[in-house]
């Protein structure tokens, strides 16, 4: 939808779904990009749900002092049940021109990007979006904000369960995020050099599995790393069926939310620094209904609507590679 160049005096900005480290670098950048060209910024506390409450603040440079290096996100985050009515988006709709919003960036993954997409395709409204999900499946970018984090906030701790597993001889089942993407799981496991990964793609070969630990278990190899993704099985409940089909004492993490959280990396504020920079940028040119991403470490700029459909990266590649290691 273009429109005339500089005709944007507000600029919007929410974070909306799963928090994610780096989600403060990129609302800096907004925002301090934004006044940098003159423009007025709002931020909307607690994503659409906020947006349908008229949570919405002014921000300036003192807002974003400091932040760069926090984990989550200082607009809060909710889901809406509200929004995701065609009722509820006109509601919002209405809300954003209300305050004189000329256009509205949303930081989150392919639920916030497909509310978004609607926004503009069926009422015209501006957005942009930018990939704040940890899971790294969003179409159109080689990565996402969070991603990086989250994998090594998990690396970090299954380092220290091995050590364990390796001294007191046992099988851990460690369950990571992923509801209904393996990414983390995958590149986590590669990580640590687990021997295995469970993911929501892919039906696991159970029987394989445990003949494989036997086998192993005969040769002399006393502890096993197995990595699942919470969409594709309770860590507690593959634990308990490989004790009883294998007879061998088996342990179960949960590492859950903390995976979310925690300082961001280096590059994964980089990343949002980068991407929060170019969709003003985006705004400026009247460039709107597009998602910002990163492709061969160049900005990537697609339709939001073919970004809204997920992407899963790397994983039979991934997977290869932990065959061969291990």
């Amino acid at each position: 939808m273009p429109v005339k160049k500089n005709s944007i005096r507000k600029i919007g900005v929410l974070t909306s779904g799963g928090d994610g480290p780096g989600m403060n670098a990129a609302i800096r950048a907004v925002v301090r990009c934004a006044l940098n060209h003159g423009l007025k910024v709002d931020g909307i506390m607690r994503g659409y749900a906020g947006l349908l409450k008229e949570e919405i603040v002014v921000l300036n440079h003192r807002s974003v002092s400091n932040i760069i290096n926090k984990g989550g996100t200082i607009l809060k985050t909710a889901r809406s049940e509200e929004f995701e009515t065609l009722k509820g988006k006109r509601k919002a709709v209405n809300i954003l021109r209300k305050h004189k919003i000329d256009c509205l960036i949303v930081i989150g993954g392919d639920g916030s990007y497909k509310g978004a997409s609607v926004l503009f395709e069926k009422f015209k409204f501006p957005v942009i979006g930018l990939p704040g999900t940890i899971d790294n499946d969003i179409y159109g970018t080689d990565e996402t904000i969070g991603g990086h984090t989250a994998v090594n906030t998990a690396l970090d701790a299954i380092d220290k369960i091995r050590d364990t597993a390796q001294s007191m001889e046992r099988i851990f089942v460690i369950e990571v995020m992923g509801n209904r993407s393996g990414y983390i799981a995958t590149e986590v496991a590669l990580g640590a050099g687990a021997e295995e990964v469970i993911i929501p793609e892919r039906k696991c070969n159970f029987h394989e599995l445990v003949e494989d630990i036997k086998e192993g278990n005969k040769k002399g190899k006393v502890s096993w790393i197995i990595v699942v993704a919470e969409g594709a099985g309770k860590a507690e409940n593959i634990a308990a069926k490989i004790t009883k089909l294998t007879g061998l004492e088996t342990r179960f993490v949960v590492l859950g939310h903390v995976q979310r959280g925690g300082v961001p990396t280096g590059r994964d504020r980089i990343l949002a620094t980068r991407l929060g920079v170019a969709a003003v940028e985006c705004a400026l040119e009247g460039m709107f209904g597009k998602a910002i991403g990163v492709l061969s470490d160049e900005i990537n700029i697609i339709d939001l609507k073919k970004a809204a459909h997920k992407e899963y990266k790397h994983i039979n590649e991934f997977r290869k590679l932990l065959r061969i290691l291990t």
